[in-house]
């Protein structure tokens, strides 16, 4: 204890001496060591995971005591992408994370939000990948992963239409800026997340669009695309496409150079694409459409490359196959000796997986002694760290503690003061136009009588007079001055009573009998009970409604219709107003009705729905309409209004 004591007081005089040009060629030596160290494990990432592993666990050393967060960071997640690499995706998920505690990174982020993904944490990976969302310095680059990430993050989520809608995004992104790779990637992606669906056919459009696009990337992409598509058609049974797109692969494969060839046999959903694959794929194409002499050499060839490549899976899983087809053939004796050798195969198969568990083993042990290494650099650097920065803030802290408690104090007083004076000013600059607006909106509605009455009025006021009716032209004159006059007293008021509304209705109604006796009988009844002057609504409320169920439904009925108006008590504080008639209904009307005349009744019933919206907000829900049609055959109209007194 005292040794360490001890130790601690001599790093701590080293520090604060002037010694400043030794210790700056040191700090220098040790950044190259660290980008070298670095270099190697990138170097060794694929080959040799333990010695990449070792030579980034001497670069986070190759930093000291007190490293740079970014430094140690980068570290921790060339650490995570190995182990990311070799599938140990829990390990790369620990690196990732204390990279983003040590600094964040978008690039950081996007990897352990894959690691997620592939490890089947998709409630992690969202949580990672969703703030990323709001990032605007992303590079297209990064948009499109984070795009294709988040779509693998809701396809795994089994949500289809969203991992769709993100796969999409990021295709639009890829397009705009011409990231040709990923056009295909992405194509193929929205088509896997159909298939998923079981929606077939969009899952065929889009892996026709994979697989056009993927023919303009490298080959061996084209092929990886092919081989996709090819396991698509294998699960719909549509064998022979499957067999002709398989032979292409194959083709195209075993044109590539020998090292191009290899590097084609990348995996996908766990299945490597090698030519003695491809030919084993194609020889159960044919087998399941009981092809057996077709399916037979398409194995052997596929036994022979997988023995001399000593793939020992492809080996047994063809030569099993061919003991089948030759037992479903009916070649006993053949299927037999097949079957001898399978068992060999098997049982070589075993040996080699023994080795391999074994030799995994070892590997896991050196992978943790050099994790153990990594994290007990990393708790010694921060123990060191801990008891620096407590030696030298305790007295600062001492000293300001006071003072940044008050400037806190005061500084939030301020903002909350500044915070709810700007709210206050705001809700009330808010609350005054949109009084402002509503006023002017209702004041502009009100104003709206359909000019088509008046012109009509007008027009019967000449039919009268062309006719030496002088008597009939007077007093309909009168009374279309009567109407015009109480509609322009009530224009300027919100709700007039209920008493005046009836007044104006009735001369309304009046006035329309007059020009069409021969159309319509009407009748206006009133609820005894109700108190009309009690009840206050909207001017002109109930007119458009009238008129189009004289106009659009009574005047186009052969025979001679009615109109009905009631006015029924529902309580002390409501009353239903009703308009019924018996007319040819609203969808033989729409027949009837040019362009323009749809057009002017679909403005006059939006103005009074704008009146209805905007009475309503200021005053409370204080009316309420609803339109249905009055007999199944869907003639006639019925429109129910109804008025509460109190708002």
């Amino acid at each position: 204890m005292q040794k360490n004591s001890y130790l601690f007081m001599v790093f701590c005089l080293v520090l604060f001496t002037g010694f400043s040009q030794p210790q700056k060629k040191a700090e220098d030596s040790g950044e190259t060591s660290y980008s070298v160290y670095l270099d190697s494990a990138k170097f060794y990432r694929k080959a040799n995971i333990a010695k990449s592993i070792d030579f980034i666990a001497q670069a986070i050393g190759s930093l000291g005591q007190n490293p740079n967060k970014q430094q140690l960071a980068l570290a921790l997640t060339n650490l995570g992408e190995v182990y990311q690499y070799h599938k140990q995706y829990d390990l790369a998920i620990s690196n990732y994370t204390d990279a983003q505690e040590a600094y964040k990174t978008s690039r950081t982020a996007l990897l352990l939000g894959k690691a997620c993904i592939q490890s089947g944490a998709y409630e992690n990976a969202a949580t990672v990948l969703h703030p990323l969302e709001e990032i605007t310095g992303l590079v297209p680059y990064q948009k499109i992963e984070l795009y294709e990430l988040l779509g693998d993050t809701y396809k795994g989520f089994g949500e289809t239409n969203k991992a769709i809608a993100y796969y999409e995004e990021g295709l639009i992104v890829a397009n705009k800026n011409q990231v040709s790779p990923k056009i295909p990637d992405l194509n193929s992606k929205i088509a896997d997340a159909y298939a998923q669906a079981n929606r077939l056919e969009e899952a065929e459009s889009y892996y026709g669009n994979s697989l056009e696009l993927s023919g303009q990337q490298a080959p061996q992409r084209a092929i990886q695309e092919k081989e996709k598509v090819a396991d698509f058609y294998n699960k719909k049974n549509q064998y022979d496409d499957e067999i002709k797109l398989r032979k292409k692969s194959l083709n195209e494969l075993q044109a590539l150079p020998g090292s191009v060839a290899k590097s084609a046999a990348v995996s996908y959903d766990s299945d490597s694409i090698t030519s003695q694959r491809i030919n084993y794929k194609i020889a159960n194409a044919y087998a399941a459409q009981d092809k057996f002499v077709e399916a037979i050499p398409y194995l052997e060839e596929s036994i022979k490359e997988a023995g001399s490549e000593n793939d020992l899976i492809v080996q047994k899983d063809a030569t099993r196959k061919l003991s089948e087809v030759y037992r479903d053939k009916g070649d006993f004796s053949k299927a037999f000796e097949t079957y001898q050798k399978y068992v060999a195969i098997v049982d070589t198969l075993y040996l080699r997986k023994e080795q391999e568990i074994s030799q995994a083993l070892s590997l896991s042990r050196e992978i943790a002694t050099s994790q153990s290494r990594i994290t007990g650099l990393e708790k010694e650097r921060e123990l060191s760290q801990s008891k620096y920065d407590l030696a030298l803030t305790e007295q600062q802290l001492a000293r300001e503690s006071n003072k940044r408690q008050k400037w806190i104090i005061y500084s939030l007083v301020l903002v909350i003061f500044l915070t709810a004076l700007a709210a206050y000013l705001f809700y009330r600059s808010n609350r005054q136009q949109q009084l402002a607006n509503n006023l002017l909106a209702l004041k502009s509605l009100r104003s709206q009588m359909n000019p088509h009455f008046i012109f009509n009025a007008l027009n019967s006021v000449n039919n009268y007079i062309a006719k030496n009716d002088e008597r009939s032209a007077n007093r309909y004159l009168s009374e279309f001055s009567n109407l015009m006059r109480a509609v322009l007293e009530n224009s300027e008021e919100d709700f007039i009573t209920l008493a005046k509304e009836l007044e104006l209705i009735e001369l309304y109604v009046k006035l329309e009998h007059s020009r069409f006796p021969e159309k319509f009988d009407y009748s206006i009844d009133l609820d005894e009970k109700i108190d009309t002057e009690a009840f206050q609504i909207p001017p002109m409320l109930l007119q458009p409604y009238i008129e189009n169920a004289i106009w659009h439904g009574l005047r186009y009925k052969e025979e001679k219709g009615s109109l009905k108006i009631e006015l029924l008590q529902k309580g002390t504080e409501v009353i239903e107003i009703r308009i019924t008639d018996n007319g040819i209904g609203r969808k033989r009307s729409r027949e009837l009705k040019t362009s323009n005349q749809i057009n002017q009744n679909s403005k006059g019933m939006g103005n009074i729905k704008k009146r209805i919206a905007i009475l309503n907000t200021m005053y409370k829900d204080k009316v309420s309409v609803s339109v249905t049609d009055l007999n199944e055959d869907t003639t006639g109209t019925r429109v129910i209004l109804t008025l509460r007194k109190k708002a």
